[in-house]
C-alpha cells in the first residue's frame, strides 16, 4: 500500500477531490489549531514528524464560533509554504457574517489554499446548545458551499455523520441534508470519527442509496485513554459501542493496555475499510504523531519519491 505525495502546476495547489477520486484510498492527517505556546510547539512537532510518511493532505479544524479563525488561517498559511504538506482549511458559519466568511475565503484563496473543508459548526460553549445563525451570516453547511462556489474555484469537502447529526430526527432526513449538501458543490466528505466500520458502510449505502455518488472519507481517532471514548462521544453524538466499550472497561485500570488495545482496534478497522473500498482514510491525531504513526505502520502504508 503505497500513500502518495501529490504534485501541481507550480503556485497552484492540488484538488483534494481529484486525489480522493484519482489516487484513492488517500491517507490524510487532521490537526487543530494551537491556543498556547506549548501547544504550538507540539503541533509542529506532529507536523513534521508525520510529514515524513508523505500523506495526501492534512486538514486544519476551526475553533467553535470561530474562536480559533486567525490561527486556522495563520497555521494553514504555514503548512502551504513552510512544508511539503498539502493543506485542507476548516470553516464553519457560526458566529460570522456573509462579508467575514467572504473575508476568511479570500485570504485562504491568496495564500493559494483551494482546498476547503465546509461546516456549519456547533455552537460555542456547548455543542448541544441552540444552533443560533448570525443575523447577516449563513444558517446551512450548503449555503457555505454555495458561497465558496462563487467566490473561486475551491475542492470543497463537508461533514458526514455514520451515525447521523444529532440535530437530524432520523437517518432519512441526515442522509437528505448529506445529498443537499453534496448537491450544492461538496466534492467529498470527511465523516465524523467512528469506531465500527459498520456504521461507515451503512452511511455509504444509504447515501448511493440516495442517488449520491460523492466519495467518503472515513475520519479514524485511535483511543488511546478512556477519556477518549469520553470525549468521541461528546462530540460525535453517537454512543460508543457497546462491545467494544467492554473490552477496553477490562483493561481501564492499566493506561498502556488501553492505549495499545486502541492501536490495534484502529488497525483492524482501517483494514476492513481498505477491504471494504473505502476511498480515504482520515487520521484525527489531536496534534500527536506517534499513535496515528504507529497505526499507519500495521496497515504496511509507504511512501514514495
Amino acid at each position: 500500500m503505497v500513500a502518495t505525495s501529490p504534485t501541481g502546476p507550480t503556485g497552484r495547489h492540488p484538488s483534494i477531490g481529484d486525489l480522493i477520486r484519482d489516487q484513492a484510498p488517500t491517507f490524510s492527517f487532521e490537526f487543530f489549531p494551537p491556543k498556547t505556546p506549548e501547544q504550538e510547539t507540539i503541533l509542529w512537532r506532529s507536523i513534521r514528524d508525520l510529514e515524513t510518511l508523505r500523506p495526501s493532505f492534512v486538514s486544519i479544524t476551526y475553533g467553535a464560533g470561530g474562536t480559533t479563525r486567525d490561527t486556522t488561517v495563520e497555521v494553514t498559511e504555514k503548512v502551504a509554504t513552510e512544508t511539503t504538506l498539502l493543506p485542507m482549511a476548516h470553516l464553519t458559519a457560526v458566529n460570522h457574517s456573509v462579508a467575514e466568511l467572504r473575508n476568511v475565503i479570500g485570504r485562504l484563496a491568496a495564500a493559494g489554499i483551494r482546498n476547503l473543508m465546509l461546516i456549519r459548526g456547533d455552537p460555542p460553549g456547548d455543542p448541544e446548545g441552540d444552533w443560533v445563525q448570525h443575523p447577516e451570516g449563513l444558517r446551512y453547511a450548503e449555503e457555505l458551499v454555495q458561497l465558496a462556489r462563487q467566490i473561486g474555484d475551491f475542492s470543497v469537502g463537508v461533514a458526514a455523520f455514520p451515525y447521523k447529526h444529532p440535530r437530524s430526527s432520523d437517518m432519512a432526513e441526515d442522509t437528505a441534508h448529506f445529498v443537499q449538501k453534496c448537491q450544492a458543490g461538496a466534492d467529498f466528505a470527511v465523516t465524523q470519527m467512528f469506531f465500527d466500520e459498520t456504521e461507515y458502510l451503512r452511511l455509504r449505502d444509504r447515501v448511493e442509496a440516495a442517488g449520491c455518488d460523492t466519495p467518503i472519507v472515513a475520519g479514524v481517532m485511535p483511543v488511546t485513554s478512556m477519556r477518549t471514548i469520553e470525549m468521541s462521544e461528546k462530540f460525535s453524538g453517537a454512543p460508543f459501542p457497546a462491545k467494544l466499550g467492554e473490552e477496553f472497561a477490562k483493561v481501564a485500570d492499566d493506561p498502556k493496555a488501553v492505549r495499545a488495545l486502541g492501536i490495534a482496534k484502529a488497525s483492524e478497522m482501517c483494514r476492513r475499510l481498505l477491504d471494504e473500498g473505502v476511498p480515504g482514510i482520515h487520521f484525527i491525531t489531536l496534534n500527536r504523531s506517534t499513535a496515528t504513526r504507529e497505526v499507519w505502520e500495521n496497515l504496511g502504508v509507504s511512501a514514495t519519491a
